[in-house]
C-alpha cells in the first residue's frame, strides 16, 4: 500500500490550522475576559495540540513540497551512482513549483537536462498497473524530440553511439557485493560524464529498440543497465510525473530502519 505523505501532512495542516483558527475566532477572546474576571478557564487540550503541532507540520509541508524532501534507494538500478540504502535530497523547485498532493505546476523554473538523476512518479505499464504513482529515480538520457536507440549494450542518441570508456571491474560492498564483477564504463552523455555498470550475461534482447521521445515528455534509463526496468521497457516519463532532481547522499546504511552497517563514506556524495 502506498502512502501519500504529501496528502496526510496537507491534511493534518490543515485541521489544526482550521482548529486553532476557528478557537481564535469564536472563543480565545471570551476565554480571555472569563480569566480577567478571576474564572478558571483553561484552554481545551485539542486547540492546545493544534495550536501547538500546526507551525510545526506547516513548516515541514513546506520544506518537503517546494525545497527539498528525501528519498531512500530501494534498489539497485542506479548502480554504481547510486546504492541499496542511500538516503538522498531531491531538489523540489528545480523543474519548477508544484502544488503538493495534486502536483500542478504552477511557476515553471526549468526543466530535466540530460544526464539528471530525477525522481518521477512511475507511469506504470498501463491503467491497471497498482504501481503506477509509485517513486522511481533514473537519469533523463532523452529529451522531447529525441530519437532513442539502444542495441549491443550501446545508447544512441539522434543517431550517434553515446561514447563510453571501460573503467574496471567493478568491486561492491555492502548492498554493491552483488554486482562485484561487472564492468563500469565512464560514459560522456555529451559532456555530462557519469558511470554505468554492464552484465553481458544479463543482456536482453527486449531491452532493445528504438523510441521517438514526444513533448512533454523524457526517455530514462538505470545506470545499472542490465538490471534496470527503465523507459525500455515501460515507456516515457511524462513532466507532470516528475518530482525533482537528486543532488546528494546523506546517509547510507543497510537493512530496514537502518538495523544493519552504516557506510559513513558515502555521507555528502553529490549524485552525478
Amino acid at each position: 500500500m502506498k502512502i501519500d505523505l504529501a496528502l496526510i501532512l496537507t491534511s493534518l495542516a490543515a485541521l489544526t490550522g482550521l482548529v486553532w483558527l476557528f478557537d481564535r475566532l469564536f472563543f480565545a477572546t471570551k476565554r480571555r475576559l472569563m480569566q480577567a474576571e478571576g474564572e478558571e478557564v483553561a484552554e481545551p487540550v485539542l486547540v492546545d495540540y493544534a495550536r501547538q503541532l500546526f507551525p510545526i507540520i506547516f513548516i515541514v509541508l513546506v520544506l518537503r513540497s517546494f525545497l527539498a524532501e528525501p528519498f531512500r534507494i530501494p534498489s539497485s538500478s542506479m548502480m554504481p551512482t547510486l546504492l541499496v540504502g542511500d538516503f538522498i535530497l531531491v531538489n523540489k523547485f528545480t523543474y519548477g513549483i508544484r502544488l503538493p498532493v495534486v502536483n500542478k505546476k504552477v511557476i515553471e523554473l526549468g526543466s530535466p537536462a540530460r544526464g539528471d538523476v530525477v525522481v518521477f512518479r512511475f507511469p506504470g505499464y498501463g491503467p491497471d498497473d497498482k504501481n503506477a504513482g509509485t517513486d522511481y529515480i533514473k537519469r533523463i538520457v532523452g529529451l522531447p524530440g529525441d530519437r532513442i536507440a539502444f542495441r549491443d549494450q550501446t545508447l544512441f542518441i539522434n543517431g550517434e553511439p553515446v561514447a563510453k570508456e571501460p573503467a574496471g571491474v567493478y568491486v561492491g560492498s555492502g548492498h554493491g557485493r552483488a554486482m562485484t564483477g561487472a564492468t563500469q564504463f565512464e560514459v560522456d552523455l555529451g559532456g555530462y560524464r557519469h558511470y554505468s555498470l554492464e552484465e553481458s550475461r544479463f543482456s536482453n534482447p527486449r531491452a532493445e529498440g528504438e523510441w521517438l521521445v514526444p513533448e512533454g515528455h523524457y526517455f530514462a534509463m538505470g545506470d545499472n543497465r542490465d538490471r534496470s526496468e527503465d523507459s525500455r521497457w515501460w515507456g516515457f516519463v511524462p513532466d507532470e510525473n516528475l518530482v525533482g532532481k537528486a543532488f546528494v547522499v546523506w546517509l547510507n546504511c543497510e537493512g530496514w530502519f537502518c538495523s544493519g552497517a552504516f557506510d559513513y563514506t558515502r555521507i555528502g556524495d553529490t549524485i552525478r
